[in-house]
């Protein structure tokens, strides 16, 4: 099989862009996952995708920054909610994630009704447009996410609660316009299930390889048979995450 120059000068930006998103979402992730509350990235990324909506209701630029303001107000907001609802109420906070969840998504599909356009706005936000993403796109979100790891690694053991939430919330708004809310949710979560009770640093490798490999397996498929790549991603990442963990275990019993 080869790829035609057209192709690579796709097929190169979008498996960047993925290591770009794995490079937050594999740590985030593994934080997501020890907390137990595995659908905030979900959420968050669900009323970023609100804010998005709101902001082309107005007819602003997909790009322009009132459209990144007004998903990252909207995904801050998201942050300060939860951070509150965690601290008053934390034996429910997960059913209110859910609850969240489920009214930013009504109020997309309510704000998207009388909008011409609205059904394919709608699949870009959830699956994103990774193959048509840009350098100049990932230089921006790679300036972003250098921040947030900066600021991840080195005062993660001060940011609290209300820390963890904000620079959570930065970096999904990100994500979200990036490869969309889909994605946004297989990457923080699948590598963090496939590599759990493994220690840290090896279990951050772990997850990063698999996550590259999973992207470009997905990637080369896509380009291959012309499938969505979104979702052979997501299916690329369980798939890997599956033929994984058994390897994974084993290694676990082998060395205790």
């Amino acid at each position: 099989m080869t790829f035609s120059s057209i192709e690579l000068s796709i097929i190169i930006p979008a498996f960047l862009a993925g290591l770009l998103v794995l490079s937050t979402h594999v740590p985030l992730g593994q934080e997501v996952l020890s907390r137990g509350i595995i659908f905030i990235d979900l959420a968050i990324a669900q009323i970023a995708g609100l804010g998005v909506i709101a902001a082309y209701s107005f007819g602003w630029e997909a790009r322009g920054w009132e459209v990144q303001c007004s998903a990252g107000g909207a995904a801050l907001l998201g942050s300060f909610l939860f951070n509150f609802t965690e601290k008053r109420w934390p034996e429910i906070q997960e059913a209110i994630i859910g609850v969240v969840f489920v009214l930013a998504a009504s109020g997309g599909l309510l704000l998207l009704s009388n909008n011409p356009h609205g059904g394919e706005q709608l699949r870009d936000l959830l699956v994103g447009q990774i193959l048509w993403v840009n350098y100049g796109a990932l230089t921006q979100v790679a300036f972003v996410y250098t921040l947030v790891l900066a600021l991840w690694f080195g005062t993660k053991d001060y940011l609290g609660r209300q820390g963890f939430y904000l620079l959570f919330a930065i970096t999904v708004t990100a994500s979200v316009q990036l490869v969309g809310i889909y994605l946004v949710f297989a990457s923080l979560i699948i590598p963090a299930l496939t590599t759990r009770n493994f220690p840290g640093t090896a279990r951050l490798i772990i997850g990063y390889g698999m996550g590259a490999a999973s992207y470009a397996i997905a990637l080369i498929i896509s380009s291959r048979w012309d499938l969505p790549t979104g979702a052979v991603i997501v299916w690329s990442l369980a798939i890997v995450g599956l033929l994984l963990r058994p390897v994974l275990e084993f290694l676990i019993k082998y060395r205790s």
